[in-house]
């Protein structure tokens, strides 16, 4: 690896990102990042927004640019950061979303029960430290928020951290939903460290309640979009019973052997690691492979959820503030039990119930911070007449039923 490089990425929503670091460009050239190509940032979105079907890695390249900017920023004001914190920085960024599994969030804990994305993302920094002699060292401190600048932790992950600023301006980009428009520009300008903690600047609290008001009409208008919900709940419910099916020695081909082994192995739990090379072969090509194949599978249930899904006839949705009846509940599966000639304990599988909860801001969490002009430090919950302070601190929650037509 040449001591100097130079490489320019032609980004669509933000232009060129420079990635002129030997280092970085070593990571980014390594097949378990390279692996994020094959993994699309906001899973069955497209179903109902078409143009949604950009991927981790252009998630992962535009947090890495946001934060070449937000340390530029905080350099310009007199910030030590040195020259390796910076590389570690961005390095904790660019594999902050490596451990995500096909489809995102929608299969997380579920086709590998007990292991989330984050350990997944440490794990796979520390292979890439040791192929790497040690040079990752920083950036694990960073992402584990073990290193003794929080402001740099803050910066990964946190309620005003580069990761949800790119997927924010991303996915409304992508989807365009001009709502989710946010001035990612001119809240990274109002950052600033206090008492080594990352704040805004006074003159950035608008930006900051448009960026809370735009994540909130995104996850209800995007993530939480009924379509895209049911389209996600029947992707677990396929998962769930091809589980169920191979533990009752039914066979169960996929056309891929990565799905075949995790559709058959127990929960890894801590012995995950021993998994890792495998479940870096894993993405969403394989579990659509394995769901078009199993559309002929002669398990009724299975043939349904996969034929729908492929087809885009999914199931009919029902939402409202209250929870449903057990009494409705009941009477549905036992008709649909009865119409569709499946056993009535199977009848979850086609009569899907959960809830939904978006929180926008929540100050129990990791707060936002306000810097203003007299040296004082205020939530952005408590400045006087803040929109956040009124109506978007509450969870809002909605419930829904996902049930086959019949």
């Amino acid at each position: 690896m040449p001591s100097s490089i130079r490489k320019i990425i032609n980004d669509p929503v933000y232009g060129f990102i420079t990635i002129d670091s030997p280092l970085i460009y070593r990571i980014m050239s390594h097949p378990y990042y390279q692996r994020l190509r094959r993994i699309q940032q906001m899973a069955f979105a497209g179903l109902v927004y078409p143009g949604a079907v950009h991927t981790r890695l252009h998630h992962s390249l535009g947090a890495y640019h946001l934060m070449c900017s937000a340390l530029n920023t905080l350099k310009s004001k007199g910030i030590e950061i040195t020259a390796d914190e910076e590389t570690a920085a961005k390095i904790a960024i660019l594999l902050h979303d490596s451990g995500h599994g096909p489809f995102s969030h929608a299969l997380e804990n579920i086709l590998i029960p007990g292991v989330h994305h984050e350990k997944i993302s440490l794990l796979i920094m520390k292979v890439l430290n040791e192929e790497m002699e040690g040079q990752l060292e920083l950036a694990i401190q960073i992402f584990t928020n073990n290193y003794s600048k929080s402001f740099l932790y803050q910066l990964v992950s946190g309620q005003l951290d580069v990761d949800r600023m790119d997927y924010l301006t991303r996915d409304s980009f992508f989807t365009g939903v001009s709502e989710g428009v946010i001035g990612y520009d001119r809240i990274i300008k109002m950052l600033t460290v206090h008492n080594n903690q990352l704040v805004v600047e006074e003159k950035g609290i608008y930006s900051i309640e448009k960026f809370l008001v735009a994540r909130r009409l995104m996850y209800w208008q995007v993530y939480l979009h009924k379509t895209v919900l049911c389209a996600e709940k029947m992707l677990v419910k396929i998962i769930e019973r091809a589980k169920e099916l191979v533990q009752k020695n039914r066979s169960l081909p996929s056309g891929s052997q990565i799905v075949d082994f995790f559709i058959a192995s127990p929960s890894a739990g801590d012995g995950f690691h021993s998994y890792l090379d495998k479940f870096m072969q894993l993405d969403d090509y394989d579990v659509m492979t394995a769901i078009k194949n199993w559309q002929h599978h002669p398990d009724k249930i299975l043939s349904i959820l996969c034929h729908g899904l492929v087809e885009r006839r999914l199931l009919k949705v029902m939402l409202q503030a209250a929870p449903f009846s057990a009494g409705m509940l009941e009477e549905l599966k036992a008709r649909i039990s009865r119409e569709k000639g499946i056993p009535p304990e199977d009848a979850h599988y086609l009569v899907i119930e959960g809830m939904s909860v978006n929180t926008t801001y929540d100050p129990a969490e990791e707060r936002i911070n306000i810097l203003f002009k007299n040296g004082s430090v205020k939530d952005i919950s408590q400045v006087d007449n803040a929109l956040i302070h009124h109506n978007l601190s509450a969870p809002v929650k909605k419930f829904y039923i996902c049930y086959i037509n019949t």
